[in-house]
């Protein structure tokens, strides 16, 4: 299996795991303001975005200053990001990708069903996490997403500061509402 591949595989399995315990660090934290910038405050659509774009983005970081192993003893270290020169790009893309698929996957299914089921939910989150990783991959190889970098750059920033403000400022729409409220 190519290290690239390998790092895909570890990060599904990052932000899924960390997305998860992220689910209960507000209130592990006494319902700490600055804890509810990068967790959920509440159950909204919204806020459990915040799962996949937080660790995701962590793990992004991770990745593009990652060092990768030398073929042969005599090579030098290599930075991920010098051998898949496309990775910062699709890293972006694929956050975005992810994020946005949670909303989309949970009010489609929700539609069709009338409700929502937690299972489902969280195969939700988990879906969205292996296709957001599944974007990563498909677009570090084919640099599709390289011409786009300054809009994906931009993008991420904008999102991130949407999770700060929207968290205590929400807008009054559906995606920002507590089910059952």
């Amino acid at each position: 299996m190519n290290e690239l591949k390998k790092e895909m595989i570890k990060g599904i399995l990052f932000v899924s795991i960390v997305g998860t315990l992220c689910h209960f660090v507000y209130e592990w934290s006494g319902k700490n303001p600055i804890a509810g910038l990068f967790f959920p405050v509440n159950e909204s659509t919204w806020e459990h975005m915040k799962l996949l774009f937080f660790p995701m983005l962590l793990y992004a970081l991770y990745m593009y200053k990652k060092q990768r192993m030398p073929r042969y003893a005599s090579h030098p270290y290599v930075k991920l990001k010098d051998a898949y020169p496309c990775i910062l790009s699709a890293l972006l893309y694929g956050i975005l990708t992810g994020t946005f698929l949670i909303p989309v996957l949970f009010y489609t299914y929700k539609g069709i069903l009338g409700r929502d089921y937690i299972a489902l939910d969280i195969a939700v989150f988990l879906g969205s996490v292996i296709l957001a990783f599944w974007t990563v991959y498909k677009f570090t190889l084919s640099c599709k997403s390289n011409a786009l970098l300054p809009l994906l750059k931009a993008a991420v920033f904008a999102l991130a500061v949407c999770f700060l403000v929207f968290t205590y400022y929400p807008p009054a729409i559906g995606l920002f509402a507590v089910p059952g409220k």
